[in-house]
This record gives structure tokens, sequence and C-alpha cells, in this order.
């Protein structure tokens, strides 16, 4: 099986840990049974070709179940869904897509410490704040958001979505590492294993604290945790190539795009 094929299933698999799947032609739409919404995926492995038309039957759906209208996809696997839900009026955005696997792991380490973080609802509200903040001001450059900025976002973490945090690393379908300086939490990051797959989502680093590794050494964290609970695939999509760049700092390498409409 390629890496592809790999990674599209794994990306369909992934969401049902927090959602239950429609069939919609040749979509799966998402129907989230927690706090955050999810999206629609093309079905791995069909081989359609994705007309405008089956991007409005999604779209009708949505509305009338009261749902945001997104669409999630490997670009490789399923290239005609880009041109199709562009037509259908949607913004169509490709990130780059990358993998590692054991033997091209490159630990990161800084003056930082880096942990993985136990189920502890305190602690995963601060790492879900530290990501408002850098995502709030998205990039790789120095910026003014710091520990102040941080812990003013501690209060629009809802206790809906504590719960749901800790629900979740409880579980064992979301782990989260975290980067520790003088002043508290600095950065933080994801990763969320379905068998010997996983994938690396949300790292963010505060920005008054960029520049100097710490998405990196987040990142390096989570893949040293993976691999050591039977992973051996893992991969992740960035913002652009400069985030990219930090990724391949760790091993990753780029293998094709992630797609996005909404």
């Amino acid at each position: 099986m390629s890496q592809l094929t790999r990674v599209d299933e794994y990306l369909h698999t992934v969401p049902l840990s927090g959602a239950t799947g429609q069939q919609i032609g040749p979509f799966t739409l998402f129907r989230s049974t927690t706090v955050w919404p999810y999206y629609a995926r093309p079905v791995p492995g069909s081989g359609a070709t994705i007309e405008p038309a089956d991007v409005e039957r999604v779209r009708e759906r949505c509305q009338e179940l009261d749902l945001p209208l997104n669409f999630e996809w490997v670009v490789e696997t399923c290239p005609s869904l880009g041109p199709a839900a562009a037509a259908a009026g949607l913004q169509v955005t490709e990130y780059p897509l990358l993998v590692l696997e054991r033997e091209d792991f490159k630990r990161v380490i800084t003056a930082a410490r880096c942990e993985i973080l136990p189920a502890d609802e305190d602690l995963l509200r601060q790492a879900r704040a530290v990501a408002a903040v850098g995502f709030g001001d998205p990039g790789t450059e120095i910026g003014s958001g710091g520990p102040a900025e941080r812990d003013a976002q501690l209060g629009d973490v809802s206790a809906e979505m504590a719960q749901a945090l800790l629900d979740r690393a409880n579980a064992g379908v979301s782990v989260t590492a975290a980067a520790f300086g003088d002043d508290g939490m600095l950065a933080s990051g994801v990763h969320q294993p379905v068998g010997s797959v996983t994938e690396v989502v949300g790292v963010a680093t505060l920005p008054s604290a960029r520049r100097q590794g710490l998405g990196a050494a987040v990142t390096s964290c989570l893949v040293e945790h993976a691999l050591a609970n039977g992973v051996e695939l893992i991969l992740l999509s960035a913002q652009n190539d400069a985030v990219a760049a930090v990724y391949e700092r760790v091993g990753f390498h780029r293998i094709g795009h992630a797609g996005a409409a909404e």
C-alpha cells in the first residue's frame, strides 16, 4: 500500500473518534458528536470523478442539518474535487502534505522543557489557549502575543471544550505535548493515533516565543511518543512552505498536498 493510500485511509477513519459518517454520493459527511465541527471527504479508493453537482448535494444536506460546508481531501488521490468545489463557489486551498517514518526521525532538543501532558484539565486548557494565541497570529515571524495573551485566552476555553479535551486524552485518541519556559507553557501540539498511523495537528507557539525551535521540539516530542507506542507512519499538513520547513527539521518529507474547501 502506498503512503498516499495509507494517509488517505487514515484521514477517513480519524474523524470517527468524534463524529458519525453519512454517505452522500461519492462523499462521507462526518457529523460531529463533540464540540467542534467536521467536514465531508471523498471515499478513499472510489476512483470517482467529482462534479459540481456532487458538491451541491453535500451543500443541500449540510443546510438541512445546519452544518458548515467544508471539504478535506488528499489532492493527489482525488484531483477532481478542487476544480468541482471551485466551480460550486467554494474557496479552495492546498497545503503541503508531509510524512515521516521511523528511519527519517531527527530528534530536536531545545533549552525549553518538552513533555507529553497527562490527562489534566488545567494543562489541556493551557495548551488550547496557547494554540488560540498562536493561530490568531499565524506564520513563523516573532509577534507580540505572549504569556499574558495566553492567560487571557483561558477564560474562552469553555467547560464543554475542556471536558471534550479531557475525554479524548483519557481515551488515548488525542495526545498533547507542550514546551515550557520561565513563563510557563510556550508551545503545544497534538497527535491523533489510529492503529499504526497518526497525524500531528495544532502545533502552535506563542508569537513572542517564536524562532527558538519550540514548534520543532514539540513536534519531535510527539513523534517520539508515537514511535514508542506502535505508530509506523506519521503525517501532517503545513500552513505554508515556511512552516513545512520547520517540520522538515524533524525528518518529515513532502508526498503531496492536502486540500480544503469551504
